[in-house]
């Protein structure tokens, strides 16, 4: 059975005691946000199996994506990536890759990390028509479903599954007649490309009870696939990204009574005054599905930087309601991110993360914030490094450019404001104290 299912019968299983212990939630609300599709549960299959929650009540969670390209093909540096995204505090990680020997790739990235690891397996479908047949467009729907089933049993966590395109939302891109940024979405596009080419529905769609039959066997999570999402802030909201919404909702109802785990996936590139409506939207219209958010990114112009923009729409996402934020890296709209982007992607979008989280549990996330201004107020560092989210980091920064003085550090030397105001300060309790 799945946890869902499990749930649904009133059972407290070993993974949502783990994950109740984690995060600090009670047991039982925890096992009734599972039995409502509220919060998906997710394992890695091998090593230490690390479960992750993701939903309701939940810390909002980080995804590193890693996976190689035709231009670019290493396993090596791809298998270095993901243990680099693990050592620095990724909770999820998408194996995206779109050449080279598919199946290895996989197999040496699961063995490689504790993580769960999800895929789009699209990706590998039409990677090898492609080199079958030379066309995207003679994909076998069979080959794509035997494929998925292969993909679970190799130990996939969560699939993006890109189930919301069909016949439908296609009507309504084309009549909207333009695209600013056209489409982003490397597994949607091709699909697309069946579709019109084939004149036939999209099988994910047509044949979805078999998409989620053949996940609830291996207790896979449904990630429903956003591959009409914007490319580009004035593309945001419009009618074709709204329309795979609206069906990737119904869709994740559909999963769930069925008893497989799902969760929605959205928007992309949005502008800051958007994202609180696009997530309303999608937690009413999903009946408070968890939303896995790609970026989202309130600026074009970012490109070098748009780690920094991404986080920015990140920490709104956040405090709005998202549940799992996919990490952006300063390569990205220019290149295949390297180890070193990896790291700084992950850095970034946790510190994202947890801005919107302070806002969300307000008393419970912000603990350590409230201790790390009393240890940089008490000129602390050992404590304060404890609580920092990066110590490594901050101790290089400190250590590298001593202070003249023994306490403070060299940003302000003599002049530290809080040295001069805990004498200050001392001095006028201590007064006061007198006059009463």
């Amino acid at each position: 059975m799945t946890q869902l299912e499990q749930a649904a019968k009133g059972n407290l299983t070993e993974e949502i005691k783990e994950i109740s212990r984690i995060e600090q939630v009670e047991a039982a609300e925890l096992q009734r946000h599972v039995m409502n599709g509220h919060v998906v549960i997710l394992k890695g299959r091998y090593n230490r199996q690390k479960i992750v929650g993701i939903g309701m009540g939940l810390r909002t969670k980080i995804n590193a994506s890693i996976g190689t390209s035709t231009d670019v093909c290493n396993i090596d540096h791809e298998v270095q990536k993901a243990i680099i995204a693990e050592k620095h505090g990724a909770d999820t990680l998408m194996e995206l890759s779109a050449a080279g020997d598919l199946d290895r790739i996989r197999q040496e990235v699961l063995q490689a990390v504790s993580l769960p690891v999800g895929n789009v397996p699209l990706y590998q479908a039409f990677c090898e028509t492609i080199k079958k047949y030379k066309d995207p467009a003679r994909l076998d729907p069979e080959f794509l479903f035997d494929l998925i089933e292969k993909q679970c049993q190799d130990g996939m966590a969560f699939m993006a599954i890109h189930c919301g395109i069909n016949l439908f939302t296609i009507e309504r891109m084309k009549k909207q007649g333009y695209r600013y940024g056209g489409l982003c979405s490397k597994g949607g596009t091709l699909m697309i490309q069946w579709m019109i080419k084939n004149n036939r529905e999209n099988p994910l769609y047509e044949h979805f009870d078999r998409v989620c039959d053949i996940l609830k066997k291996y207790d896979t999570v449904l990630s429903l696939g956003n591959g009409i999402r914007a490319g580009a802030i004035h593309d945001s909201l419009d009618r074709a990204q709204m329309s795979e919404l609206i069906l990737n909702c119904e869709l994740c109802e559909l999963a769930r009574q069925r008893g497989c785990q799902a969760m929605v996936e959205g928007p992309g590139h949005v502008p800051l005054d958007e994202i609180e409506a696009n997530i309303i939207l999608q937690k009413k219209m999903s009946n408070h599905a968890p939303y896995y958010m790609l970026g989202p990114l309130p600026t074009d112009i970012g490109a070098g930087w748009d780690h920094v923009t991404a986080a920015i729409g990140a920490a709104q996402s956040s405090m709005y309601g998202a549940d799992l934020i996919c990490y952006i890296t300063p390569a990205e709209h220019l290149a295949l991110p390297n180890e070193e982007d990896v790291a700084t992607g992950v850095k970034v979008a946790r510190l994202a993360a947890h801005i919107g989280d302070v806002v969300k549990f307000r008393g419970k996330a912000d603990l350590a914030d409230k201790k790390i201004s009393m240890d940089r107020r008490d000129f602390k560092w050992n404590d304060l490094f404890k609580n920092l989210m990066f110590p490594e980091d901050a101790r290089k920064i400190l250590e590298s450019r001593r202070s003249l003085t023994s306490r403070g550090c060299s940003m302000c030397g003599e002049l530290c404001a809080l040295k001069n105001a805990e004498v200050t300060l001392n001095r006028y309790l201590s007064d006061d104290k007198k006059n009463v």
